[in-house]
């Protein structure tokens, strides 16, 4: 077993409250992710699962306790990494050329090679004759693989995606899913996907995080050992997908339990 790319040690995030307290947000989670891994997460909403890739990115810095990444503890934005949010990023008054090669030019890639490296992953999403198309004249599945070409053409090191799908219907975000699945194997980049699915977790990842209620720490930890390459729609039908479900699902079924008897209590 190689050396963690990512390493979280007792890492914990507070932020002040609108009221002048403090809010604990995720509190002693350790965790570590290796090169090539995908690690999906899963929990309550609001426990903090976003919090998580936010001290990972370098974009919230943790209130205690240590995040490395590649052996380094992390202080700012690490080289390298990747982050794909809910709602895209791309540029309106871009096409879909000129939104893929931003990342590369933002670096210094001259114009010539940034759009060629461009052309290149506007190909491989699957969005070839599209080139010249700008966002409001793609469907909301088009634009999810052009966020994904803007994110890949950088070649992360690390990929964070924060519900990315989840916006999407349910035959486009299938689609997705097996898309993400291509383009991601075999590049060695460890993924961490935060989704409230849990069948996507399952039919995506390597192992399942399972997070209580807020305030977050890890619960569990499930290896999924189902064979890759994956179709995802035909894995959800598998004697074996529908065993590990039912074993993340008793373990994260308590924690969704807990924050709605929470939320009932802080209402009433």
């Amino acid at each position: 077993m190689s050396s963690p790319l990512i390493e979280l040690i007792g890492a914990t995030k507070r932020f002040p409250s609108g009221t002048g307290s403090v809010h604990t947000a995720v509190r002693d989670l350790n965790l570590t992710v290796q090169p090539g891994e995908f690690v999906a997460v899963v929990g309550p909403t609001g426990c903090g699962k976003s919090t998580t890739l936010s001290l990972v990115s370098g974009l919230q810095p943790a209130s205690a306790g240590e995040v490395y990444v590649n052996g380094e503890r992390v202080t700012s934005i690490p080289d390298g990494v990747g982050y794909m949010f809910q709602n895209d990023a791309v540029m309106p008054w871009r096409s879909v050329l000129d939104n893929v090669a931003s990342g590369p030019r933002f670096r210094g890639v001259p114009k010539v090679e940034a759009r060629e490296t461009a052309a290149d992953w506007v190909e491989r999403v699957g969005l070839g004759g599209f080139e010249r198309y700008y966002p409001h004249q793609l469907s909301g599945g088009m634009r999810k693989r052009v966020a994904l070409a803007q994110t890949l053409v950088n070649k992360p090191r690390i990929l964070l995606m924060d519900e990315p799908f989840s916006a999407l219907d349910v035959q486009t975000r299938s689609l997705m899913q097996d898309e993400l699945l291509r383009l991601w194997s075999g590049s060695e980049a460890a993924v961490i996907f935060v989704t409230h699915d849990l069948e996507e977790a399952i039919a995506l990842a390597d192992k399942v995080v399972v997070l209580t209620t807020s305030p977050a720490t890890v619960k569990d930890v499930f290896e999924v050992g189902l064979p890759r390459p994956r179709k995802v729609e035909e894995l959800r039908i598998t004697e074996d997908f529908l065993r590990i479900y039912r074993e993340v699902w008793e373990s994260l079924r308590v924690e969704v339990e807990k924050a709605r008897m929470k939320g009932a209590a802080n209402v009433a």
